[in-house]
């Protein structure tokens, strides 16, 4: 699957996307312990909180933010493309 890193989150990645074939990559959460395990904890203090998605950040799958799919139980599938985003407020 395709994930792209957006704004800040790319100071972390130190790239705009990646191509993740790990097998174990079966769910949301799965994939951001991935993220977690091969970018570090910089990284992972925003993608989780407790064992939650973190509430600095906003995931996609295909163009659908996860908060209304199933959150870290989101299932995915070879050919998703993931989406990674901070939270950006405006005044």
């Amino acid at each position: 699957m395709k994930v792209k890193f957006f704004a800040t989150i790319r100071e972390h990645t130190r790239s705009r996307e990646i191509d993740v074939t790990e097998q174990g990559c079966g769910s949301v959460g799965d994939l951001l312990q991935y993220l977690c395990n091969l970018y570090g904890r910089g990284l992972c203090s925003l993608l989780l909180e407790d064992g939650k998605l973190g509430s600095q950040i906003i995931v996609l799958v295909n163009g659908r933010n996860v908060v209304h799919l199933r959150e870290l139980d989101t299932p995915l599938e070879r050919d998703d493309e993931v989406s990674i985003f901070p939270v950006v407020a405006g005044g």
